[in-house]
């Protein structure tokens, strides 16, 4: 069922005077409200679409097409491509985005899913309501914001992470601001965040974990390789390292910090391949348990 836009409910949503004035005088109003929106996209008016998606919803139609090429493209309901998506501009989608191939896009903000089958590529923000999962890698120039991200390969980005729940990553991670994870971390190759490495739960690599911050994480940490942060080290239970343990100068390496002191030997037990110099808490064993 389409959505009717009138001038009494548009004026309800306290809409700015100027875009009130250009919907108005290009007789959008009694219009559906997708075509409002495709009005002003075409006419580079992006903002007040983005507005009226804000602000008005999600829909529960379907855009399917084979291939998707555009300067920017707002819809209010499910977005399904067969073939490759390639927006310069702004991709905004009110519920979910589904990609047979690639998606190359200069900002992409979508309400709930977004599945690639291929590789994703945004050059500002990255952000879905829902889960983001593609079967290649992803890399943003900006920050990514989601419920949970997939990534069959690498995942890059320039700028910060905040997940609310899980973390999958097939191959390496690389960010160059901080990364938040509600629950568990896992990358397949190594992890490097230059900001605050942040995990609510369980953080395990299959190669090295550097931080140009602090490294702490609400269970353990595991990697397969060194474990090295510019601060400290912090986990709520276990520590192990391949490699070695290190943090900057005048930093401590703590582990069992969420485990009663009597449990340590159980729950919070620190292993890598030397002795951190600088292990605060947790019980050391030279061998693996």
């Amino acid at each position: 069922m389409e959505m009717e836009l009138t001038q009494n409910f548009l004026r309800g949503k306290n809409p700015c005077a100027m875009g009130y004035r250009w919907f108005v005088r290009n007789n959008l109003s009694g219009g559906d409200y997708q075509n409002a929106m495709d009005t002003q996209v075409a006419a580079g008016r992006v903002e007040d679409a983005r507005w009226l998606l804000q602000n008005f919803g999600s829909t529960h139609a379907v855009l399917e097409l084979e291939h998707l090429e555009a300067d920017n493209l707002v819809f209010a309901g499910t977005v399904i491509v067969h073939g490759d998506v390639r927006v310069t501009g702004q991709l905004l989608v009110g519920r979910s985005l589904q990609v047979g191939a690639g998606i190359r896009a200069g900002k992409i903000e979508v309400g709930e899913d977004i599945h690639s089958g291929s590789a994703i590529f945004c050059e500002e923000l990255l952000q879905a309501g829902g889960s983001i999962k593609a079967a290649w890698s992803v890399e943003t120039e900006g920050d990514i914001h989601a419920q949970e991200l997939r990534t069959g390969w690498e995942l890059r980005c320039r700028g910060n992470v905040q997940i609310k729940d899980s973390i999958h990553i097939g191959r390496e991670v690389e960010v160059q601001g901080g990364l938040a994870c509600g629950k568990s971390l896992r990358a397949g190759g190594s992890i490097a965040v230059q900001g605050l490495l942040d995990v609510g739960h369980g953080m395990a690599a299959g190669d090295h974990i550097d931080g140009g911050n602090h490294i702490q994480a609400g269970w353990g940490i595991k990697s397969l390789g060194d474990i090295r942060a510019a601060c400290s080290i912090r986990s709520g239970e276990t520590l192990q390292a391949d490699g070695d343990i290190a943090t900057g100068e005048g930093y401590g390496v703590f582990a069992g910090l969420n485990v009663q002191m009597q449990a340590w030997p159980d729950c919070a037990w620190v292993h890598a391949a030397r002795k951190p110099s600088s292990l605060m808490s947790g019980h050391w064993m030279a061998s693996p348990p």
